[in-house]
């Protein structure tokens, strides 16, 4: 089953969105108008769409809400007023492109929803610990068992579930993955199980669901502890007996899938508290593979920071970007509290940082607060256990964070703002003041100015939902 890539209207640099499918070797499907958009949505499954702000997002957003479709939506609108951006994404939309689009920004999107292409595709790792834990999951792949990955927030999980299905007799059929905690519950139970024409109000056509997609293949439940209690009962039965009831369907319909399901929770607990069935639990806990959060795999940070500072700097015109010795030295004592991820954001943002330079040096590194902060507070700790235990003193990161947090402007700023500016000013108001100014900077695009925050998408997303839309 082809990816497809959905446009919804006629945008300004609408020309490079097709060149980027082409590349990318996804289907791009037209929609003229919102009608012919949900028609297409409801019968394909969709990875992306691309809208225009022209047609109206308040209506796309209650009409695929109305339908129970989830999409990930990128609004495509004039840079100017920002407002413009801080609206489609309160809306819903994943992303603010301003037109005319440029092809390098939609390439840097399709990057996030490509699958491997080959069979033999291999985490990109350097580390003892994942040299082992990637022979586990191989061991595991050739059989049909569920497989359970629990691991922090950004460590891999769906990377890992990728490797297991290319390793397994399933590989040449489909991988479908669902973001249970990013789906509302109101559409999750349609974008599982699919409905039929006229289930609900607005249901215009049969959709599909994600366990028919993945018949023959491989179905990911990410962050399936959000999920809630009466569509795990409903999933429950779909695991055991292996069929699914679409919404407004009178037939049970079969299904032939490999479960793979993620969490960063501790599942223990939520079925201690009720927030998660104990029949589900032990369904799902056949085979549970364990992924350490990176600052106990020190060795897979090298490769990843290569990986991606070759990735960014292509997109940014640095072709053969290297890293220096010492900023190697500053991202391997980081304690990277958000893992895989936040070290990306990190090479992401040292790449804008970079300018024409093509070796990456400690002042291009900009290292996120929280994982300062996490290292000033273990490391005394470590200090006074060292001491009870009598074995001296440890090397402490307390002084790398302090020198850290110089070489970048104190922690965030990287240009040594001037303090009285935030004096008589609550926390939260800085942040916001920071937010807003950083997406100014950035003309509206998203993807950037989480990037130079240091944050995820979904993070910035959170954060703007809390401001007022005219600020």
């Amino acid at each position: 089953m082809t990816t497809c890539i959905l446009q919804i209207g006629d945008f300004k640099g609408a020309s490079a969105l097709g060149a980027a499918t082409q590349k990318a070797k996804l289907k791009l499907l037209l929609a003229k108008d919102l009608p012919q958009a949900i028609e297409i949505a409801a019968k394909h499954p969709i990875a992306m769409a691309f809208a225009d702000t022209e047609l109206g997002l308040p209506n796309l957003f209650t009409t695929l809400n109305d339908n129970q479709i989830s999409l990930p939506v990128v609004a495509c609108g004039p840079a100017q007023p920002v407002q413009n951006a801080v609206k489609a994404i309160r809306l819903g939309a994943i992303e603010y492109l301003s037109t005319p689009v440029e092809e390098t920004l939609i390439t840097a999107l399709f990057d996030k929803i490509t699958p491997p292409e080959t069979a033999d595709f291999t985490p990109i790792h350097g580390d003892p610990k994942t040299i082992e834990l990637l022979e586990q999951a191989k061991q595991f792949a050739a059989s049909n068992a569920t497989v359970l990955l629990r691991g922090e927030s950004g460590t891999g999980k769906e990377v890992f579930s990728r490797y297991i299905h290319n390793h397994s007799p399933r590989n040449n059929n489909e991988f479908i993955a669902v973001n249970c905690a990013a789906i509302p519950e109101n559409l999750l139970e349609s974008e599982l199980f699919g409905h039929e024409k006229g289930a609900f109000s607005g249901a215009v056509g049969k959709r599909l669901g994600k366990f028919q997609q993945a018949d023959k293949g491989t179905l990911l439940l990410d962050e399936i502890s959000e999920m809630d209690l009466p569509l795990q009962a409903k999933l429950l039965r779909a695991i055991q007996e292996r069929v699914i009831d679409p919404v407004g369907s009178t037939q049970p319909v079969p299904v032939d899938i490999r479960l793979i399901a993620t969490t960063n929770r501790q599942l223990e607990e939520y079925v201690a508290e009720g927030k998660f069935r104990e029949d589900l639990y032990f369904r799902l806990n056949v085979v549970a593979l364990e992924i350490p959060p990176l600052r106990e795999r020190p060795g897979d940070i090298e490769p990843l920071a290569n990986h991606f500072a070759t990735q960014y700097g292509n997109q940014n015109g640095l072709t053969n970007l290297t890293i220096s010795a010492e900023a190697l030295k500053k991202l391997q004592e980081c304690y990277w509290k958000g893992n895989v991820r936040e070290l990306e954001n990190t090479i992401h943002r040292a790449v804008l940082m970079m300018g024409t330079d093509t070796t990456m040096q400690p002042a291009h590194i900009v290292l996120s607060p929280m994982s300062l902060q996490m290292m000033g507070a273990i490391e005394p700790a470590n200090q006074q256990a060292a001491q009870a235990a009598g074995t001296g003193p440890l090397p402490t990161s307390t002084a790398a964070a302090q020198r850290y947090a110089a070489a970048s402007g104190n922690f965030q700023g990287g240009t040594g703002a001037n303090k009285s500016e935030f004096v008589g000013k609550s926390l939260a108001d800085v942040e916001k003041e920071l937010i807003l100014s950083t997406i100014t900077y950035c003309q509206g695009n998203r993807q950037h100015a989480a990037t130079i925050l240091g944050i995820s998408i979904q993070q910035l997303k959170k954060k703007l939902d809390t401001y007022d839309t005219a600020a």
